[in-house]
């Protein structure tokens, strides 16, 4: 007698899956693949990091030591502490330190706010001119932002913004946007559409869905944007020159610049102002890199 589709349903539901096959690594390297990639991603690493390890080094050397061997670790004789006293006591380090944490801070808070907001409109919402926007913003990531210097100089001179932070934080928040809405707007569109409905179901408007419901889950992509966004506008050195080459407008990049002469350069500055200017971008990123490793939905549903 044949078997009830309820019996045939049990059945299919106790079976024991079938195994998965080998991945795409095991097939082209076999068992020792994921040994490569392990050892090729440790190489990269030291590549990476070899750079900051000898800015790191020879901030505390004495400057033949540093031509002498670059590479050697600091013994008792080449140890000093002598760049990072000119720094702190001869220059507005401290100041610089503040504009450059200023401008990246207040960049990266209007890129993840308008990006999000961007992103929620653009994946959420069917009107006409989606598809134009999200050409209009791929454009925006091919084409750097400095090919509009000239323009976005008169510009600020004509807002009267000039020698001012909020120039810098407005240029940044340009450059950074348009990546910043295709990274959203991918992550929102993994977003369960039964959340936004349930949301919707208990009367909640629009604006609390995306600030309730929205914004908590994309926590791994708002770590992502900072990675992408914080570190070029920390190291830009080309608009502080051009739109806030102030005393008191100066960023960390910029201030260093005033330790590089013609003819000679005090290395145990620039070297300490450097590491000074890396350390915190670094427990950044450390920070925002953290949150990469969480689910898009970790803790959404019960």
């Amino acid at each position: 007698m044949p078997s009830s589709p309820s019996s045939a349903s049990y059945a299919g539901s106790v079976l024991p899956a079938s195994p998965a096959g080998p991945t795409l690594m095991q097939r082209s390297f076999g068992p020792i693949g994921h040994l490569w990639v392990h050892l090729v991603l440790c190489i990269y690493a030291v590549i990476a990091l070899f750079p900051i390890a000898l800015i790191l080094i020879n901030s505390v050397k004495t400057r033949s030591a540093i031509f002498d061997g670059p590479m050697a670790l600091p013994t008792a004789d080449t140890l000093t502490l002598v760049g990072f006293q000119k720094v702190l006591s001869g220059t507005h380090f401290l100041l610089y330190f503040g504009n450059s944490l200023t401008v990246t801070l207040g960049s990266l808070v209007l890129i993840v706010l308008f990006g999000a907001m961007a992103g929620w409109a653009l994946s959420e919402y069917k009107f006409p001119g989606n598809h134009f926007l999200n050409f209009f913003l791929a454009i925006g990531i091919m084409i750097p932002i400095r090919l509009g210097t000239v323009s976005i100089l008169q510009l600020v001179v004509a807002l009267d913004l000039i020698n001012t932070r909020t120039a810098l934080i407005l240029v940044y928040t340009a450059q950074g946007l348009p990546l910043a809405v295709m990274i959203l707007s991918e992550f929102i569109r993994q977003i369960p559409s039964e959340l936004k409905d349930a949301a919707r179901c208990d009367g909640v408007g629009e604006i609390a869905i995306f600030f309730q419901v929205i914004l908590p889950l994309l926590r791994p992509a708002i770590a992502t944007v900072a990675v992408f966004t914080m570190i070029p506008a920390w190291n830009d050195l080309w608009f502080p020159l051009i739109l806030a080459p102030g005393d008191e407008t100066r960023t960390v990049t910029l201030g260093v610049q005033q330790f590089i002469g013609q003819y000679a350069t005090d290395w145990n500055s620039v070297l300490a102002a450097l590491s000074m200017a890396v350390i915190p971008i670094l427990l950044l990123y450390v920070a925002f890199s953290r949150q990469l490793i969480r689910g898009l939905t970790a803790g959404a549903v019960k």
